[in-house]
């Protein structure tokens, strides 16, 4: 393990030291929360990429994979196809709206008071989203080390949160480019063809497995469709993947750098599976599936190969953890802090957010013992409460503040209560929040007067870019 141990300690200082070089870049609010807005088309590919493929892509994915088979991919897929929407059809206009979170989006279309509560609905999304990637960390480091799980939380919370804290997104940003390089060959080059070959090629796996793993329907038409109504919609009102697209330095670069992003979901949900399948065959004593992709990884390598897929693994988690932690820090600065009067633009003050609420996830994710099941929590809460809101403000004029208002809660509210009726993992608590969002929304949008067209004008010159320009020209009149 001596190899393995020396790859992992050099990927760990290579994260922290690219996280002292945010710390010289982020000296402005917009470059702690998003990187200037200054990345180009690779880079903003590779982030994206990066933060939705996180713990439950990864050890979740091949989790899935080791259960199901091929159709463990649909999770992933569903990601995947949520990123080709929110790039083919959404991100252009976010680009031009030029604000931090979802709720200064809300506020800015219904005309304020909406912040409060869609803010604490995803302060609750990213916290979790923080929390199932910082949970993850304790299958790569048991291998590892041979530690307990609280102590693995502990140790890979506590570097996502060093770096985060430095330099805010453009530490998040670098460290995400490594990882997704890293990822890329650990996972797709090196542990897929690996894992295949290994497990007797295609025909080989047919040949120890019942034939439902080689179907792609087989974990149920329900389960798929609820993968996509929770996180292909997830992905398209995420705090953490919106605040991602911010960070493009042009609409066109946030299209076509995330389309690219999106293709590069599906085929990394399909690798995972197959992961996982190869893993059923060569493994099938694995006492819980969580564990099969660390598994797969410290009994198939070699040593030195076997740090390096576990330096991608890692690099899955983290991406996705630093991620979320930021969404979580912006949205409680620009959205609750500055409810109570107090100011969301000071650095300091961001990187003292990002700290206390990094150790409350690596805090939670010791007490949650299930990265599937965390992830939908977060899912379920975010599109139950805010996904009838958001692309009511997006596509109908009628849609008014207290619908908006009244829908969030409506949403989060029945979210929550069927999670207690139903369980966590039902399909219940998402089609409920759902259907009562959507009645709420529109049932008091129409009983409510029309949002005032003074309101209606300032946001459609945001969304075709002409307010964004003529401050710009403002200011550099003054400047000059």
């Amino acid at each position: 393990m001596g190899g393995d141990y020396a790859v992992i300690a050099l990927y760990i200082a290579g994260m922290i030291g690219v996280g002292w070089i945010g710390l010289k870049l982020a000296k402005t609010k917009s470059d702690y929360l998003v990187a200037g807005r200054r990345l180009g088309w690779f880079m903003y590919s590779g982030t994206m990429s990066a933060v939705v493929l996180g713990g439950a892509s990864t050890v979740g994915g091949v989790k899935l994979g080791y259960t199901y088979g091929i159709s463990g991919a649909w999770l992933v897929i569903a990601i995947g196809a949520g990123i080709l929407v929110l790039h083919a059809v959404f991100a252009r206009r976010l680009v031009k709206l030029r604000v931090y979170t979802v709720g200064e989006m809300l506020d800015l279309r219904y005309g304020g008071r909406t912040s409060a509560v869609s803010g604490v609905v995803m302060w609750g999304y990213t916290l979790m989203l923080t929390v199932t990637s910082t949970l993850a960390f304790a299958s790569i480091f048991k291998v590892l080390f041979s530690i307990p799980s609280w102590a693995g939380i502990a140790i890979g919370g506590s570097i996502v949160v060093l770096y985060s804290v430095l330099g805010g997104m453009w530490s998040i940003t670098l460290t995400d480019i490594a990882q997704f390089v890293i990822k890329t060959i650990g996972i797709l080059f090196v542990l897929l063809p690996i894992a295949i070959t290994s497990a007797g090629g295609f025909d080989g796996m047919a040949a120890k497995l019942d034939a439902t793993y080689f179907e792609f329907g087989a974990i149920g038409g329900q389960t798929i469709f609820t993968y996509f109504l929770i996180y292909t919609f997830g992905l398209l009102i995420g705090q953490d993947i919106w605040q991602r697209v911010f960070t493009a330095r042009t609409p066109k670069v946030a299209t076509g750098g995330g389309i690219i992003s999106g293709v590069y979901c599906l085929v990394y949900g399909v690798a995972g599976a197959l992961i996982g399948t190869a893993a059923k065959v060569l493994y099938p004593e694995i006492g819980s599936a969580q564990d099969a992709f660390a598994t797969i990884a410290e009994r198939l390598l070699p040593t030195g190969v076997r740090g390096l897929v576990l330096a991608a693994a890692l690099s899955a988690l983290m991406s996705t953890s630093s991620g979320a932690l930021i969404a979580c820090a912006t949205t409680t600065t620009s959205d609750l802090l500055r409810k109570v009067g107090l100011k969301a633009g000071d650095v300091l003050r961001n990187r003292i957010t990002t700290l206390v609420l990094g150790i409350l996830a690596i805090g939670i994710a010791m007490i949650v013992d299930d990265v599937v099941n965390a992830l939908t929590i977060a899912y379920d809460i975010l599109v139950g409460g805010l996904l009838v809101a958001i692309l009511g403000a997006l596509f109908w004029p009628r849609g008014t503040r207290q619908g908006a208002y009244a829908s969030m809660v409506a949403g989060t509210v029945s979210v929550v209560a069927f999670m207690i009726i139903d369980g966590v993992a039902a399909n219940s608590p998402i089609y409920w929040g759902l259907g009562a969002s959507l009645v709420v929304y529109v049932g008091v949008s129409l009983a409510t007067p029309r949002t005032p067209e003074s309101i209606l004008s300032v946001w459609t010159r945001r969304l075709n870019g002409s307010a964004v320009a003529e401050e710009e020209k403002a200011a550099a009149a003054v400047e000059a």
